[in-house]
């Protein structure tokens, strides 16, 4: 393996696409990104302090304390030395860029390992290119194909050349035969027959972290394109730096813990207040979360909040206005519109508040990744602790992130109404199509995962038709628009927010976040968009649970409707049922908005 290759891609992307362990075409060789170790130091790097994700990563690899670094910049300075991330060549079997065979209308090329090959990297005095064929597992191992084991099978010794014969023009693997000297062959197409596990088991193999790193593994192996979207899936965990109400209060109960101890109840509280000292420092605070805190103390369990219940608090507290005051903390400033800045008929009277977000942080790390399946977080933005995911490091003590700066809209929706609509006969009936279509899902992909409810379905494809409609006046294509939904049944609180941010500047242009005082007539907009879909009947009458095509997670969804790109969605565009929003063809009696005007 050899670290000398150069190439450019984004911070950002080093978080999101290309990571240690992704596999990535540079302009002359084919790479695999090296793992932390390789590095420069974290002395050198910058670091980002956001302790509420660092939390939430400790939970989840049982690194104690892990701190955060950005990715290395790319200096401009042609005095300072360029210290960027090392990289692996892989794969190490090559194709020799030659024409040749006993038919004419076939072509047949040669496969190489590295070290046939001569100082310059050719193959008597031939150009060769990477194979595009490797193994891996769903555990993030990846490893060369053994391809004389692939042709002539574990009990031969034959060291012959080996050919790749392209029995026609379209590449496909039902076209291409791995051919020994010595006569034996092989269909390409018999690689993918898991059955009789033709590729072997899987040797653990990490080559993102160097010689000597393989694991015990012993899963079939499985081939694996290697510039294919499954080659690579990234397990990020984001976070917004917003005020921690929740934290606030436990910080003031643990310094009153002598007092507050002994409350059981409001009245007990009550009676404590008295105090001067006690009433001046709870004086923030509502007696029921200062109750609340106190029994999470008593239980051991006040550190621990899921990540999306801190940040929709801190947005229903935003005082109400219009932003003009100057902001006090430079990652957070948010003013709830009054209504009649925004509300203007009986069309939105299913939402209950509207927030600017004119300054937003986002934090987003890299704990690790998979391939073939990806494993996305559950609906509360946290990564079960047990999840299967490769290491970013022989040993890891640090993650990378980055930091995105932007502005924001944030929809509440009314919690009475979300509740009522829950109840509706015609709403359960649509809401156990869609649990039949998770649970065939499930039998499916021998996973399991929780159905995510109505509320969730619900918000998420209002969100997707929010964001086509902002999309058209804001100024930011619907691709950097991104999502966060807020199902917090047990806070009672039901939530869209969507937001831009770029890690390249100290903020976004402001388009979005004046976009919130004319929300209802988006509002408007996406229900008349999600009424009707270009692929109606068909997507309309789409049940889940009796799919031919396998959309178990879709109800009435498509790419002429609610699809959007997946750097805006949070759940790769599973979960979306416009019958839930708004009267479909077909299913008149589950929307939560009534008919499109």
């Amino acid at each position: 393996m050899s670290r000398k290759a150069h190439g450019q891609v984004r911070r950002s992307q080093v978080i999101t696409t290309w990571g240690p362990g992704a596999l990535l075409d540079l302009p002359r060789y084919s790479v695999i990104i090296g793992g932390l170790d390789t590095w420069p130091r974290t002395s050198d790097l910058e670091e980002i302090v956001e302790l509420r994700l660092a939390s939430k990563l400790q939970v989840m690899t049982g690194v104690a304390m892990p701190r955060l670094y950005a990715p290395p910049a790319d200096s401009t300075d042609p005095r300072e030395s360029k210290k960027g991330i090392g990289v692996w060549r892989f794969p190490e079997w090559f194709v020799v860029q030659e024409q040749g065979g006993t038919d004419a209308r076939e072509g047949s090329r040669r496969l190489v390992h590295r070290k046939a090959l001569d100082d310059r990297g050719k193959f008597d005095g031939r150009q060769v290119v990477p194979t595009r064929f490797v193994r891996g597992c769903p555990r993030g191992h990846v490893d060369d194909l053994n391809w004389r084991w692939f042709v002539h099978g574990p009990d031969d010794n034959c060291r012959r050349q080996l050919w790749l014969d392209e029995r026609g023009t379209s590449g496909d693997l039902a076209d291409l035969v791995v051919r020994c000297e010595c006569g034996r062959s092989r269909a390409m197409h018999e690689a993918t027959d898991l059955g009789n596990n033709p590729l072997g088991s899987c040797r653990g193999a990490r080559p993102w972290l160097g010689r000597y790193s393989e694991e015990d593994c012993q899963l079939p192996s499985r081939l694996l394109i290697r510039t294919a979207a499954n080659a690579y899936f990234p397990q990020v965990v984001s976070v917004l730096s917003l005020p921690d109400r929740g934290t606030a209060v436990q910080a003031v109960v643990r310094e009153l813990w002598d007092d507050l101890q002994i409350v059981e109840t409001l009245a007990d509280l009550a009676f404590l207040k008295k105090k001067p000292r006690v009433a001046e420092k709870l004086a923030l605070f509502d007696d029921e979360e200062v109750l609340e805190a106190i029994r999470a103390a008593k239980s051991g369990k006040d550190e621990e909040r899921p990540v999306k219940r801190v940040e929709l608090e801190a947005l229903l507290a935003a005082p109400e206005g219009f932003g003009d005051d100057v902001p006090i903390d430079p990652d957070f400033h948010a003013r709830r519109l009054p209504d009649v800045a925004w509300r203007h008929s009986s069309r939105s009277d299913g939402i209950e508040d509207v927030i600017q977000l004119h300054r937003l942080r986002e934090v987003l790390a890299l704990s690790g990744f998979t391939r073939f399946e990806a494993v996305t977080p559950d609906i509360h933005g946290e990564y079960e602790s047990d999840v299967e995911r490769a290491q970013l490091a022989l040993e890891p003590q640090w993650f990378p992130a980055v930091e995105n700066r932007g502005e924001g809209v944030f929809i509440q929706l009314r919690t009475a109404a979300v509740k009522s609509w829950l109840e509706r006969p015609g709403v359960q009936q649509r809401l156990d199509h869609l649990a039949t279509g998770h649970k065939r899902w499930m039998e499916d992909r021998k996973s399991q995962r929780l159905f995510p409810g109505g509320p969730y379905v619900l918000l998420h494809t209002l969100s997707h038709l929010l964001i086509q409609s902002l999309s058209m006046r804001c100024g930011y294509p619907a691709s950097s628009i991104r999502e966060r939904i807020y199902a917090e049944e047990d806070a009672q609180g039901f939530g869209i927010l969507l937001y831009t941010g770029s890690p390249d500047a100290e903020g976004t242009l402001g388009g979005l976040v004046q976009e919130a005082r004319h929300i209802e007539t988006h509002l408007i907009h996406a229900l008349r968009m999600g009424a009707l879909c270009s692929n109606d009947p068909i997507c309309a009458y789409h049940y889940p649970g009796e799919s031919m095509e396998g959309r178990w997670l879709h109800g009435s969804a498509c790419h002429g409707c609610a699809l959007v790109a997946e750097t805006s969605c949070e759940m790769r565009n599973d979960y979306l049922d416009r019958a839930l929003v708004v009267p479909v063809l077909g299913v008149a009696d589950a929307a939560f908005f009534g008919a499109a005007e």
